[in-house]
């Protein structure tokens, strides 16, 4: 299947085509599956926290099988406990753009919490109060902020009907930073990835009722305390 890139989400440069000139620095001789490998094994117990495909980590666990015993905790911005699709009715777009990738990282023994696409949306999502508010804050980073994901707050409206900016990313990197406090709901399934069948691509497949009696190898996301997911967010846009 031909890759399909997520400009609709995030605009043809990645960052809601502001027009930002091109990077300042270049990306390390190392490439990013050794880089992977190199930076848990020299800090065990990190927090490996995934914003996209787990093509790397795959790859990064296939030639480093002993990374899953070197990993505190791996947050996955992927999936859905709910079964609704942002790319298909059934897949959310990181886990269906690789889903054998997506598949061995979540059979891998890596100690994943998952927070699916469905945490950033609703009550989750700054309304456009919520984002005056935080353009009205008049830093560097509220505007970049609000600026880099235009695209991204135009097709929550295309495909969701709602004017609110649903932010997948920032969710999972909060989970990641302050996990006690922001996470309100979790529990412990068996999930696994379908990679073969067209029809649920990608489609991350939980058994929320431990129905196959498959030993749970995911922590799944259920709710966040989404006041204090927005506190997080005008903290670091005022710094």
């Amino acid at each position: 299947m031909k890759a399909r890139e997520a400009t609709w989400f995030h605009g043809m440069d990645g960052l809601g085509d502001q027009g930002y000139p091109p990077p300042s620095r270049s990306a390390e001789e190392e490439d990013g599956v050794s880089a992977l490998i190199n930076h848990i094994r020299g800090n065990p117990c990190s927090t490996l926290v995934t914003l996209g495909p787990l093509t790397n980590v795959a790859l990064a666990m296939a030639q480093a099988p002993d990374l899953v015993d070197l990993v505190g905790r791996c947050v996955v911005m992927g999936g859905t406990a709910n079964k609704v699709g942002n790319v298909t009715p059934a897949a959310e777009f990181n886990l269906w753009f690789d889903p054998h990738a997506a598949r061995m990282v979540f059979a891998s023994g890596l100690p994943i919490e998952m927070v699916g696409w469905e945490i950033c949306r609703g009550e989750a999502g700054l309304d456009p109060t919520e984002q005056a508010a935080l353009r009205a804050l008049d830093t560097p980073l509220a505007h970049f902020f609000l600026d880099c994901n235009s695209t991204a707050i135009e097709s929550a409206r295309r495909q969701s009907g709602t004017d609110r900016l649903e932010l997948p990313d920032p969710t999972a990197m909060a989970v990641a930073i302050d996990k006690g406090r922001v996470v309100t709901r979790s529990s412990r399934h068996y999930v696994e990835i379908e990679a073969e069948s067209p029809l649920t691509r990608g489609m991350s497949v939980v058994d929320s009722l431990d129905v196959t009696e498959n030993p749970a190898n995911v922590e799944v996301v259920k709710a966040i305390d989404t006041y204090l997911f927005k506190q997080m967010l005008f903290e670091a846009a005022a710094s």
